[in-house]
């Protein structure tokens, strides 16, 4: 009888962990898989004779706010990148994401592409009636590449030419405020990374998303200048939130440490909230979306 009763009594522990799990799971599920309205392939400009793309994923509830996705890693983007689960806090907080994708490098240089993804800004400011967002509050976020060309928008973002032809390119490619992961912020000093072989040079495995003067070092200097984000700081910065990492050898810790420091010359707000033993990406970096909607909330509702 006791041995019958301690296997009943296990078979209910077992029975209650597997529901309890289950809510869960299920659980999540739902919260990864908030409504939404996903409109793909928006034509937004061509390079290399290729239209480039980029989504409106609208919430159920949206809150009139629009935060612009830089679908990227290591300079490349592919349309089927994107996943909603990667800003569910986003959309259930109501805000309307716009995942940008470009031609990736070496087919496109990194100058090419952060040319296209500022198009890509201009565009959803001129048609954010349309897409029922305000133009003065736009936010962005991505991740390694996507951070570097976060960046890029954050410090030389600003009004086209006003004598351009087309209203588009007359926008302003400006962002309000930034939230994200371990960005590349000094090219030219890359520090103790694995891509620094400590020639001068580009990086290691990205020569050619540089273009083929790369390899001159006196052009490299000058080309790793324009598209470092540190050296284009100012007074307007928008205030900018960075995870990263301390054991990220890709991107190194400095990277972002540096230019806070710099950001602080200017008196402008960048928060830097290391990730302890956190490589280039970590499992909990989904949480870390909360953090980001946090800081939306503050700055982009005000």
């Amino acid at each position: 009888m006791t041995l019958r009763r301690t296997a009943i009594r296990l078979l209910q522990c077992v029975l209650g962990f597997a529901v309890v799990a289950g809510s869960i799971a299920g659980g999540l599920w739902i919260y990864f898989h908030p409504a939404f309205r996903w409109e793909a392939g928006i034509v937004y400009g061509e390079r290399h004779g290729r239209p480039l793309t980029l989504d409106v994923v609208s919430p159920e509830k949206p809150n009139g706010l629009g935060v612009v996705l830089m679908v990227s890693g290591g300079w490349k983007s592919g349309t089927n990148s994107f996943r909603s689960w990667m800003v569910a806090p986003l959309l259930r907080r109501g805000y309307t994401v716009f995942p940008v994708y470009h031609i990736s490098q070496p087919t496109s240089t990194v100058m090419e592409i952060y040319d296209d993804v500022s198009k890509a800004v201009r565009l959803v400011r001129h048609r954010a009636k349309e897409f029922g967002v305000d133009p003065d509050r736009l936010g962005v976020t991505g991740g390694s590449a996507g951070g570097h060309l976060s960046l890029m928008l954050a410090t030389r973002g600003g009004p086209g030419p006003a004598d351009a032809k087309d209203p588009v390119e007359r926008e302003s490619s400006a962002v309000q405020a930034v939230a994200i992961f371990y960005p590349v912020t000094d090219l030219l000093n890359p520090g103790e990374s694995t891509e620094n072989l400590h020639d001068g040079g580009p990086p290691k495995s990205f020569v050619k998303a540089f273009g083929p003067q790369a390899t001159n070092l006196a052009v490299w200097k000058v080309i790793g200048r324009e598209l470092s984000p540190i050296y284009h700081l100012h007074s307007n910065s928008p205030p900018t939130l960075i995870y990263h990492g301390d054991a990220d050898t890709l991107v190194t810790l400095d990277q972002s440490q540096r230019y806070q420091a710099r950001a602080r010359e200017f008196g402008r707000i960048v928060e830097l909230v290391v990730h302890p033993g956190g490589g280039h990406g970590w499992l909990s970096m989904l949480w870390d979306i909360h953090a980001f909607a946090d800081w939306f909330d503050r700055y982009l509702q005000t």
